[in-house]
């Protein structure tokens, strides 16, 4: 059952695509205290599911969070924001089950135990919203089959019918990609797709970063290092490999450069309160922000897609589009009046750190995003107060094009921002990680999150974005993202390259990458029901098994569709891990693609050695897990499948098919 609340004065932001009264009053579970602010009583077993992308445990207890959009690459459990906002939470105690949504695009604090342990208290910076509360009662678009599912599955199932169906890639969007900021010509990108083809590593998809534009001009290229683009485009793809180009958020302020010509004249560009375009600078220095709260210029800027999709592109990224602000023209101006202040002082240890705090906080300042404004559904608004829709209807202008411009082809998108309703649109990668042992957890633990916000389509950078990788925790790192449906190894400049060829041990790495391979068709069958189905493509324990107490407190594994358990080690130097068993599974022991192991192992606590060249999968009971032959592109995989079964028949799986390419109706 679902209620839906009004608070005050609601700003509409089409995440919620069933309509439904609103019922009087306020939610039934949750004490209205003060205008804008919510509180729910705890109980010591009281679990706290959801949030999207945020920093800590899949059960969200002990922290504060904060719905506003966020470019902070360092993402310490001291963070209270990430990119993203996804103002889904679900309250589960024993057989009680409900789920709130509070649908708002203004900054939301949820409090999850952290001034007080026993309560839950959600503030939001502006007292009007929609609220809905979900019970796990069936819905009438669910079948009597799903009574015997679990209560927090049913809310979550509920949640995502009325904000609809999650993104669906094409198919080649489910191999390895390759990707690195620093790629900066046609020579670099020939030289990993030879290094990946001479080391016989499967590879679906290379990544450019900013360095294929023309001086970061979005819907450019730069012909002197990347000549002939589209025979180039073509050239890869006849190899079945596609190039993925970054688009960002803000457009270039130059002269002769016909993006921003258009949105000058066409007024698509952000303005400040006097009406003059509001100035900021990210990558190509200046530049403005298109208003994409505005149906026509998201129109506008969709199109703009068709720039590289009539050259064969059949993919993107979108960055930047919290929007990052390195800084803004005006702010600039103030920063070097305060640093001039400085001069001839002598800095002690107050005005020292007065002085650096001027650098310090020129970039994201709050004061910015204070200072321009959006028309959107014919009212004028302050971006703070729409903050966290920006990269939502940035990745909504490429995916209502795309629809025009490649009805009968799926195209990939992917993006850093994002809102509840942009998992209509396109995927999310969670952004700038490190390589960091924790940041493997980390990975773990925001999956099932990500999917009860309808963001099936998901992954982290393979190896960690920032830092320097190793060879074990690379390898470590592929046997959580060989399960993840956006599966890309991406670095930053300066960085170690971590190309997987480059390896010592990269036999090691492509028996990995072929697993993946082999997995596909279990993979992106799972994933295809879940979206169909309005369903969880990764789910942690306690939602299968709420009766086990253990199960519920085990955050470091996870199922992964119908079939299979997952278990990863993600500590340096292990040899292992204990992995706890909610029922009796058979334990597979993967060197590579080959399988070296099948042992049925007994409902409980057991230690499972694992080296770092193996990978070790929990096979269900009553289940059956497809593979296919290792291939080195998915284009080339067969429908030839073997299965491993566990008291299972190999006609019991379902498994989905399609041609991957054209879009699901």
């Amino acid at each position: 059952m679902i209620r839906k609340y009004r608070l005050g004065d609601p700003i509409e932001t089409e995440s919620v695509v069933c309509p439904m009264p609103v019922t009087e009053g306020l939610p039934e579970g949750l004490l209205y205290v003060s205008e804008g602010c919510f509180k729910k009583v705890l109980t010591e077993n009281t679990r706290v599911y959801g949030l999207g992308e945020t920093v800590r445990g899949i059960n969200k207890r002990g922290w504060k969070y904060i719905s506003n959009c966020t470019d902070d690459p360092v993402h310490t459990e001291t963070k209270h924001s990430l990119y993203a906002a996804q103002n889904f939470i679900l309250v589960w105690d024993a057989d009680d089950a409900v789920g709130y949504y509070f649908d708002t695009p203004c900054k939301v604090e949820f409090d999850v135990g952290y001034e007080r342990y026993d309560e839950l208290v959600v503030r939001l910076e502006t007292p009007d919203a929609y609220v809905y509360e979900i019970t796990p009662d069936l819905a009438e678009n669910e079948s009597k089959a799903s009574e015997a599912d679990t209560p927090c599955r049913r809310v979550v199932r509920q949640f995502r019918h009325i904000i609809g169906r999650s993104y669906i890639p094409p198919r080649w969007a489910f191999g390895y990609g390759q990707s690195r900021w620093g790629y900066k010509s046609r020579e670099d990108i020939e030289n990993v797709i030879k290094g990946y083809k001479e080391a016989d590593i499967p590879l679906d998809s290379v990544y450019l970063d900013i360095d294929y534009m023309d001086a970061f001009k979005d819907f450019t290229i730069n012909e002197k290092t990347y000549p002939d683009f589209p025979g180039f485009v073509k050239e890869v793809k006849d190899k079945n490999i596609h190039l993925v180009p970054i688009i960002d958020a803000g457009v270039k302020i130059e002269k002769g450069y016909e993006v921003y010509e258009e949105g000058i004249e066409q007024d698509h560009f952000c303005k400040k309160e006097d009406g003059t375009p509001f100035v900021a600078a990210v990558w190509p220095g200046r530049v403005h922000f298109p208003d994409l709260l505005k149906k026509e210029t998201r129109e506008w800027f969709g199109e703009k897609y068709s720039f590289l999709l009539d050259k064969g592109i059949d993919g993107f990224w979108n960055d930047m589009n919290e929007p990052a602000i390195f800084y803004s023209e005006d702010g600039l101006k103030e920063a070097f009046k305060k640093i001039r202040s400085f001069e001839g002082q002598n800095l002690d240890i107050g005005t020292f750190f007065q002085f650096t705090n001027v650098v310090e906080t020129i970039n994201n300042n709050p004061n910015d995003y204070a200072s321009f404004y959006h028309e959107y559904m014919g009212k004028r608004f302050r971006h703070d107060k729409l903050h966290n829709l920006y990269g939502y209807m940035m990745t909504r202008a490429a995916g209502e094009a795309f629809e025009k411009l490649s009805p009968d082809k799926r195209i990939l998108m992917f993006s850093r921002s994002s809102y509840i309703g942009m998992h209509r649109y396109g995927g999310v990668w969670t952004g700038d990680n490190d390589s960091w042992w924790s940041h493997i957890l980390l990975n773990i633990q925001q999956l099932p999150a990500l999917n009860m916000c309808g963001f099936l389509y998901c992954g982290a950078d393979t190896g960690g974005f920032s830092a320097n990788t190793t060879e074990d925790l690379m390898l470590r790192w592929l046997t959580v993202s060989i399960f993840t449906p956006l599966f890309r190894n991406h670095s930053a400049l300066g960085t170690r390259d971590q190309e997987l060829y480059r390896f010592p041990h990269k036999d090691w790495m492509r028996g990995m990458v072929r697993l993946r391979y082999a997995l596909i068709p279990y993979l992106y069958s799972e994933f295809m029901k879940a979206a169909l189905n309005e369903d969880m493509y990764i789910q942690p324990l306690s939602f299968a098994y709420p009766e086990d107490d253990r199960a519920c407190c085990t955050e470091d594994q996870l199922l992964v569709g119908e079939s299979i358990m997952i278990a990863p080690v993600y500590t340096q130097n292990a040899k292992g891990r204990y992995v706890y068993l909610p029922e009796d599974m058979k334990m597979l022991r993967f060197e590579g693609d080959v399988l070296k192991e099948e042992k049925v192992l007994e409902k409980g606590d057991h230690y499972i050695d694992v080296s770092l060249k193996e990978v070790v999968v929990f096979l269900r009971k009553g289940h059956a897990l497809p593979l296919a032959k290792p291939a080195n592109t998915t284009a080339e995989l067969k429908n030839d499948l073997t299965y491993i079964c566990f008291d299972a028949d190999p006609g019991s799986y379902d498994l989905y098919t399609d041609d991957g390419i054209t879009p699901v109706k």
